[in-house]
């Protein structure tokens, strides 16, 4: 279910956000363009594959001199961000916003965003994409090029491919039931 708000703010809404933030369900919340997006946390199945994506693609990362973080901030002020599953960093970040990093790691969820986040991640020239889509058991590795994002057999950064990946996944049980729609 989509929900927009339309200026002047609903009576209440504002008390919704502040009790959002107090329990920490914002932390997954994103804003684009001053359009804000409320994400729930994401399912049981969904967070156990971002953190084993987070533990296969660490050697490589580290490898490769890249920094691993779990979600982050990607954008420059409060106005604009997304929130990715995790990050690879060229250099530690630092501070609540990170203009850019080197890969972002997103995990499909029914009904979320995932896909509409590219031109973002584009402008803010984030160099790999990596979407993992646990219902499709499909890894899709996508590299900047000219602008907009293109598949790639193997990442430019880790030397890591999209099938190697798949593979080591081995997908158990991970299917994503329900629709949490986080994203």
């Amino acid at each position: 279910m989509r929900t927009l708000v339309l200026d002047p703010p609903t009576a209440g809404l504002g008390m919704v956000l502040e009790s959002r933030r107090r329990a920490g369900l914002d932390r997954l919340d994103e804003i684009w363009e001053g359009v804000y997006h409320m994400v729930p946390a994401p399912s049981g199945p969904h967070a156990t594959i971002d953190a084993k994506l987070i533990r296969l693609l660490g050697p490589h990362a580290d490898e490769a001199g890249l920094t691993v973080s779990g979600q982050c901030n990607i954008g420059e002020s409060e106005h604009d961000f997304r929130v990715p599953d995790g990050a690879l960093h060229r250099s530690p970040p630092e501070g609540v916003w990170n203009p850019t990093a080197a890969l972002v790691l997103e995990v499909v969820s029914p009904n979320d965003e995932t896909w509409e986040k590219l031109p973002f991640y584009a402008t803010h020239d984030v160099e790999e994409v990596l979407i993992v889509d646990p219902q499709e058991r499909t890894v899709a590795w996508l590299a900047l090029r000219e602008g907009e994002y293109g598949p790639v057999e193997r990442s430019r950064l880790i030397g890591l491919g999209a099938g190697e990946l798949a593979e080591q996944l081995g997908w158990g049980d991970e299917r994503l039931s329900g629709g949490d729609g986080s994203s």
